[in-house]
């Protein structure tokens, strides 16, 4: 059986196209600042996790959410691995993201008690985020 040239380079170009690296379209899973800077892809999704613990009365909060290049996808979400539902026990909060435009900016979260704006954060979680 005789494969023709041009049948040969359409199936090479089929493959090609199906071995598309699909890694930059993942989400990206940001759980400290050590992971930081992060690289993401025009669309491609970020999910940002922090320990929290709304019953002292800190909350994260949203300082600059990088609106040059990321769209949030919604609110925070707080959760906590605790079944019984205990108040006072440690969780997370967690925002989603998507890539909108090409460029660089930073994400910026502070940890402090909403009321008292005048006083430091406890924490501070700044991230620079590339979008290309």
């Amino acid at each position: 059986m005789k494969i023709r040239r041009p049948a040969l380079l359409l199936g090479f170009g089929l493959l090609a196209a199906c071995s598309h690296d699909a890694r930059h379209h993942d989400p990206v899973l940001v759980e400290k600042q050590s992971q930081c800077p992060v690289h993401l892809t025009l669309d491609q999704a970020l999910t940002l996790t922090l320990p929290s613990n709304p019953s002292t009365g800190y909350r994260w909060l949203l300082q600059n959410p990088a609106n040059a290049v990321l769209n949030a996808l919604g609110p925070e979400v707080y959760s906590s691995s605790d079944s019984n539902g205990m108040v006072g026990s440690d969780g997370q909060s967690t925002w989603r993201f998507k890539a909108r435009a090409a460029g660089e900016g930073h994400l910026v979260l502070v940890y402090q008690q909403p009321w008292a704006p005048e006083e430091p954060p406890a924490r501070t979680f700044d991230c620079a985020i590339s979008v290309r």
